[in-house]
């Protein structure tokens, strides 16, 4: 492992070792998934109490920087995406901003005519044509949303001929308007059969479901419903007081 403590660091031994794993973490040494040395090799190499090491490697449990198997080992932990719950941000911007790749796969992009309970929550007549365009959205190659989203052509006549594998329905609204009101909704939802095969996710894996709406000059521009896993990202709201 070649680790060491530097005996002259006033701190307890176990805050050394949560920043040596830390440090290993944030450089890119150790990438997600990677096996990290078991208790015994820490102790062996460090000359720490396995007390010592075991409150280290809990604590950096507890903090999400690492996974701990029962019976199979410690592994550097996936990081969870992180979105803000009040600001309109495009997804694709976020995951550049953590130095990750963006790609999404376009599930349909069309126009239909709305039932009428999605006509209820469109505030549009049953019937009305709407656009409608559904994708995933990927970092590094893991699908961490699904997004469904219906737009009312009368606020946005062109969105239908956008080419959204290259830039994302958010992005190309942001550009067009900017909201006047918005609507978010937050459920704790188990994925029905086509959200879970299109994010490559069992059944009755917890997801995160955002419902967006959000109104120009009083009428309704866009509703849209974001799926994620829970395991793969999560929402944030920070509010000034």
């Amino acid at each position: 492992m070649a680790f060491a403590l530097h005996h002259n660091d006033p701190r307890p031994k176990y805050e050394q070792i949560k920043d040596l794993v830390r440090g290993r973490i944030t450089s890119g040494h150790w990438a997600a998934g990677t096996r990290l040395p078991s208790e015994n090799e820490w102790v062996d190499e460090l000359g720490v109490s396995r007390m010592t090491v075991n409150r280290a490697l809990r604590e950096l449990h507890q903090e999400g920087h690492i996974d701990r198997v029962h019976g199979v080992g410690t592994f550097v932990a996936t990081r969870v995406a992180h979105a803000s719950l009040i600001e309109l941000r495009d997804i694709a911007l976020e995951i550049a901003e953590r130095g990750h790749a963006h790609r999404v796969q376009l599930i349909r992009q069309r126009t239909e005519s709305l039932s009428t309970r999605a006509a209820t929550a469109m505030e549009l007549a049953p019937g009305t044509s709407v656009a409608r365009v559904s994708l995933v959205h990927y970092e590094n190659d893991t699908p961490i949303q699904f997004e469904d989203r219906w737009v009312n052509p009368a606020c946005v006549p062109r969105f239908l001929e956008q080419d959204f594998s290259q830039s994302t329905p958010t992005a190309y609204l942001m550009a067009q308007f900017g909201p006047d009101d918005m609507e978010h909704r937050v459920q704790a939802v188990l994925p029905d059969a086509s959200t879970a095969r299109h994010l490559d996710v069992s059944r009755d894996t917890p997801c995160l479901r955002l419902t967006r709406r959000t109104w120009k000059a009083g009428e309704m521009v866009t509703r849209a419903v974001m799926t994620s896993p829970g395991s793969r990202y999560d929402l944030i709201a920070r509010y000034a007081t």
